[in-house]
C-alpha cells in the first residue's frame, strides 16, 4: 500500500529547491544594486557577466521580459532537477565503467595514463584544476570514453518513446500510441555492426566519422533524431573530466587476488546500467619528477 510518505519527502524536496533558488535570487538582486550603486548599471551587469554559472544564467534568463515563453522559478528549478538529477547518476556510473574496462584491460590503462601525463605536464600542486581547454588534447581518452558509452550505454532502452500512428515494421503492426523502446545496448554489441562487439577496444573509433549526435544508428547512448539527450556535452565533461584528474594525479591497482582478466563486470540492470558490484580500487599518489628542462609531473609507472 503506497502510504504517501514518498510523495510528502519529495514535496519537501521541492520546497527547500525552491527556497535555495529565492535566496540566490535575492543575492543576485542585492549584488546587481551595491555594485550599480559604485560603478554604474553598465559595469555592474558586465561584472557580474563575468562571473555567471549555470544557476545565475537561468535567472538572468528568466528576467528577460523579451523571451517568447517566459521562464519562471518554477522552472529553473525543475531545468536544474533535470540537469543534475539525469547528469549526474548516468556520468558517475560512466566513469565507474571506464576505470573497470581500463582495470580489465591494462594495456589500454597504459595508453589512456601516459597521454594524461604527457599533454597535462605541469599540473603539480600548485595547480591541481584539470580545465576543458586541458582536455581538448586527450585524444585517446575521447576515444576510450567513446568505447565506453558503447558497451555500457547509461541508459540502455533510452528513454520510452510513444507512436504517434499505427505502421508496420518488420513484420509487425505497431499500433498508435504504443510504447516503443530502443533498444541501444544491443544494438551496441551486435556483430552485424561492430567487429569484436565484446571486446573493449578504444581504437575502433580511431579515424572513424561516428559520434554522439545520433547521426549513426548503430551508435546511439545519447539516443538520435529530435529526442536526443540534450545534455551531452555538459555530461562529456562530467565524464572526461574526473577520468583525467584519476588518471593524472594517481596510479591503480586491484585488490589482492583479484587478476584483470577475472574483474567481475557483471551488470546490474535499471533505468540506468551499473555494475552488480562497485568498483574497488586502491589508489596510490603519483610520484612528481622534477624534469629540469620542463615544469614537474608525474611519472607514468
Amino acid at each position: 500500500i503506497y502510504s504517501g510518505r514518498g510523495a510528502k519527502h519529495q514535496r519537501k524536496q521541492w520546497r527547500l529547491f525552491l527556497s535555495i533558488l529565492r535566496e540566490h535570487e535575492q543575492r543576485k538582486m542585492d549584488q546587481q544594486a551595491a555594485t550599480a550603486n559604485r560603478q554604474g548599471a553598465g559595469e555592474a551587469e558586465a561584472v557580474l557577466d563575468g562571473t555567471e554559472g549555470l544557476l545565475e544564467i537561468l535567472l538572468r534568463i528568466k528576467d528577460d521580459a523579451g523571451l517568447e515563453l517566459p521562464i519562471t522559478l518554477e522552472g529553473v528549478k525543475c531545468v536544474l532537477y533535470d540537469i543534475f538529477g539525469a547528469g549526474s547518476e548516468t556520468s558517475t556510473k560512466t566513469v565507474e565503467w571506464a576505470m573497470a574496462e581500463m582495470m580489465k584491460n591494462p594495456e589500454v590503462m597504459k595508453k589512456a595514463q601516459s597521454e594524461v601525463r604527457e599533454v597535462l605536464q605541469g599540473k603539480s600542486k600548485t595547480s591541481r584544476v584539470i580545465t576543458e581547454e586541458d582536455i581538448s588534447g586527450l585524444k585517446y581518452l575521447k576515444l576510450v570514453i567513446k568505447e565506453t558509452l558503447r558497451m555500457h550505454a547509461p541508459a540502455p532502452l533510452l528513454l520510452p518513446r510513444e507512436s504517434r500512428e499505427s505502421f508496420e515494421m518488420m513484420g509487425y503492426h505497431v499500433p498508435a500510441r504504443a510504447t516503443i523502446l530502443v533498444n541501444a545496448w544491443a544494438i551496441a554489441r551486435d556483430p552485424q555492426y561492430w567487429d569484436d562487439p565484446l571486446v573493449f577496444k578504444p581504437e575502433r573509433f580511431e579515424g572513424s566519422s561516428i559520434s554522439f549526435n545520433g547521426s549513426c544508428f548503430e551508435y546511439i547512448p545519447f539516443g538520435a533524431g529530435r529526442r536526443v539527450c540534450p545534455g551531452i556535452w555538459f555530461g562529456l565533461a562530467n565524464i572526461e573530466l574526473p577520468l583525467a584528474q584519476l588518471l593524472y594525479y594517481f596510479d591503480w591497482k586491484l585488490p589482492a587476488g583479484v587478476q584483470p582478466h577475472n574483474l567481475d563486470m557483471s551488470e546490474a540492470f535499471g533505468v540506468t546500467i551499473g555494475r552488480k558490484d562497485s568498483l574497488l580500487l586502491h589508489p596510490t599518489p603519483a610520484r612528481i619528477i622534477i624534469n629540469p628542462s620542463g615544469p614537474p609531473r608525474p611519472s607514468a609507472s
